[in-house]
């Protein structure tokens, strides 16, 4: 008699719902920051330094929220509410890029719509890591950041077409995508169900200092290697910034960002389901080979093929690390305190941004654009020899 493998556990409907509802407001933010660099910076005025502090302190922003909506979400034993609120704020707040007209406007705006980026992360991602089973985490991650990412190409695409339909009219485009964003927060709503916590489940105080205490070694680790690769990768904007260096059209612009997430968006869950079965330290490590490739392409060369392929190259790098990470947070936190945990993780990457953005800034407007590019790349070898470290001083982790 042949014995069976027991059927490998499937991908909660929970999780698509979650996925679709990522992809929805994707495509309302990314019409909007696939333009937006060029809007500052052209329509506006502002100088790329300046593009790259709001830049640096919105996504910061953002990170930094999700501990105190994570932790709340752990506090409450509750997840949806917050995310639901975190949707709704950012769908609400579009029209204020439409409505902009000076470098504070769209500070607001931008610092506005990530806070209620902040407040959904942790609880969305804690809420997934409720409802899937630990054998397909990693396909679960990746299945989400799949579905989120084709909305961050196609929001650019659409971005293109309304640029050509309407003489390059960026107001018209933001206004657009106000649309998508309303309908993210409706299929949320009524999509996704919260599991149900057992009878005498104690809602925990993350703040306590013995309930800190119990975030293992393993998963303070994560939290640093977080850090160093998020200084390696500062703000997309840039992308955006060194294809319009190199002649593009300005209508075609957004069209590297959709090269880019079109790329992550294929390879986000074949990576995310290879990382249930293989080492996590091997994954990073190639993860951040790829991306050291990206930065030397774009460093070299600012011709249309050169920028396309090194966006390709770091839409794989996204591909490779951006759902393992979410997926070793998930492996190394305790269940109660998932929302602190995965919060924890992006207040660090948070500053990280932040730092990594202004530096980007700096290298560009003081030593042009290609130092900007050779800095990400050095941050990698930095990386690298960490993760090496690692591997040789426990050679069985993963």
């Amino acid at each position: 008699m042949v014995n069976r493998l027991p059927p490998q556990p499937r991908i909660p409907r929970g999780v698509w719902v979650l996925g679709f509802v990522s992809m929805l407001m994707d495509v309302s933010s990314e019409m909007i920051h696939s333009l937006l660099p060029l809007f500052m910076v052209t329509t506006l005025g502002m100088s790329v330094l300046s593009v790259g502090v709001i830049e640096g302190m919105a996504e910061a922003t953002a990170l930094i929220v999700k501990i105190f909506s994570g932790a709340l979400s752990d506090y409450l034993g509750k997840r949806k509410g917050l995310a639901l609120l975190g949707y709704g704020l950012g769908a609400l707040t579009k029209p204020m890029f439409a409505l902009a007209q000076g470098a504070g406007m769209v500070m607001a705006a931008r610092l506005t719509d990530r806070i209620g980026k902040g407040i959904r992360g942790a609880p969305r991602d804690a809420l997934l890591t409720d409802i899937t089973p630990p054998e397909v985490r990693g396909a679960a991650f990746g299945l989400r950041q799949s579905l989120d990412t084709v909305g961050a190409f196609l929001g650019p695409l659409l971005a293109v077409a309304l640029m050509l339909l309407w003489a390059n009219d960026f107001r018209a485009v933001f206004w657009v995508a106000v649309i998508p964003g309303m309908l993210a927060v409706l299929l949320l709503l009524f999509g996704v169900r919260e599991p149900q916590r057992p009878a005498g489940y104690k809602p925990v105080n993350p703040i306590k200092r013995e309930n800190l205490k119990r975030l293992s070694t393993a998963y303070w680790w994560v939290v640093g290697f977080g850090a160093v690769f998020t200084l390696a990768r500062f703000s997309e904007a840039f992308l955006v910034l060194r294809a319009e260096q190199g002649g593009i059209p300005v209508a075609f612009v957004p069209l590297v960002m959709v090269a880019m997430n079109m790329i992550y968006a294929a390879t986000a869950y074949p990576f995310g389901k290879l990382s249930d079965s293989v080492s996590h330290t091997k994954l990073l490590a190639w993860g951040l080979a790829v991306l050291i490739a990206a930065d030397l392409v774009l460093a070299w060369d600012d011709s249309w093929w050169s920028v396309l392929f090194g966006v390709a190259l770091w839409g794989i790098h996204l591909g490779i690390t951006q759902g393992l990470l979410s997926r070793m947070v998930a492996d190394t936190a305790p269940a109660d305190l998932r929302g602190t945990a995965f919060g924890l993780f992006n207040l660090v990457s948070g500053v990280a941004m932040l730092l990594a953005s202004v530096l980007a800034g700096l290298l560009w407007d003081g030593l042009g654009a290609a130092s900007t590019f050779y800095g990400g790349a050095l941050i990698c070898l930095l990386a690298l020899a960490v993760l090496g470290w690692r591997s040789m001083a426990k050679p069985k982790a993963s």
